[in-house]
């Protein structure tokens, strides 16, 4: 069960940018919070509708939280139920967390002698020889799984990023791990505004990603019939911006594809990110 789910997150990761795809997010009690003993929830799910969980939970075995020294912690008391997970962070230090869900790993398809023969006549239907598939997979895996007969090997690398911040008095600077896409806040992300405009650079790996399509849409939407989804694609630099058209949670998210796998049998990357962002009234 839990591989089934962890195969959900890490597809999910791949999909393109599409209103009707599953949404997945996390989302703290709070973003910004002040005193001496300063917690926050988070719910962790995928689902139809943001932000209420009616799909399927989010699994909290990749989910880390960098402190503001750049220590990181694990989520304390952490429970999963049918539609989400739950857990807590201790904020015990002045400046801003973020919390991520971060899954990577590898997938492959290939194709049999069978199954080409199949095709080839024709004969490509239920119970025909098909090719095979690996998800998750290490490079170990591709090794010892992928048959030494198998023919057109698509491997592919996958990483994905879900993510939120949170600030404990002061806010700080957030710096990256420099590992797939990442958002590099040009302003904080703990200090948006309805009405403002905000603006944000996307990283891979540390450097610009130009041409990158996003997406931002506000929550809540099982209470109004349109997405109402703010499209954006950033610039060479990899920035971009947004006016923010009123307060609420906001889920952001882009995703790309590139050919700089660090796993040699890896043809291709794919890279998700999604952030979840408190926009305030003024």
């Amino acid at each position: 069960m839990k591989r089934h789910l962890l195969a959900i997150a890490t597809i999910l990761c791949l999909l393109p940018l599409t209103s009707a795809a599953h949404k997945q997010w996390l989302v703290p009690s709070a973003t910004v919070v002040a005193g001496n003993d300063a917690w926050v929830t988070v719910d962790a799910a995928v689902s139809n509708q943001l932000y209420f969980p009616d799909h399927v939970p989010m699994r909290l075995d990749n989910v880390t939280i960098i402190a503001p020294d750049g220590r990181v912690q694990t989520p304390r008391n952490p429970t999963t139920g049918k539609y989400r997970s739950v857990f807590d962070v201790q904020l015990d230090q002045e400046g801003t967390y973020r919390i991520a869900n971060v899954n990577a790993g590898l997938s492959a398809r290939w194709d049999t002698p069978e199954s080409l023969a199949a095709a080839s006549a024709g004969a490509a239907q239920a119970g025909s020889p098909r090719g095979g598939f690996l998800r998750n997979a290490t490079p170990e895996d591709l090794a010892t799984q992928i048959p030494g007969n198998a023919r057109n090997v698509k491997v592919t690398e996958i990483h994905g990023r879900v993510e939120t911040f949170v600030t404990h008095g002061s806010p700080s600077t957030i710096t990256l791990t420099g590992k797939g896409l990442e958002l590099l806040p040009v302003t904080h992300p703990n200090d948006l505004f309805a009405g403002d405009e905000a603006t944000f650079r996307l990283m891979v790996d540390g450097k610009p990603a130009s041409g990158v399509d996003v997406e931002i849409i506000r929550g809540g939407t099982r209470y109004r019939n349109a997405q109402d989804e703010i499209k954006v694609t950033t610039g060479t630099d990899g920035s971009f911006k947004i006016r923010w058209p009123e307060p609420g949670m906001y889920w952001l998210e882009a995703s790309t594809i590139d050919n700089q796998s660090s796993v040699p049998q890896a043809t291709q990357r794919r890279l998700g990110y999604t952030a979840t962002l408190e926009v305030l009234p003024q």
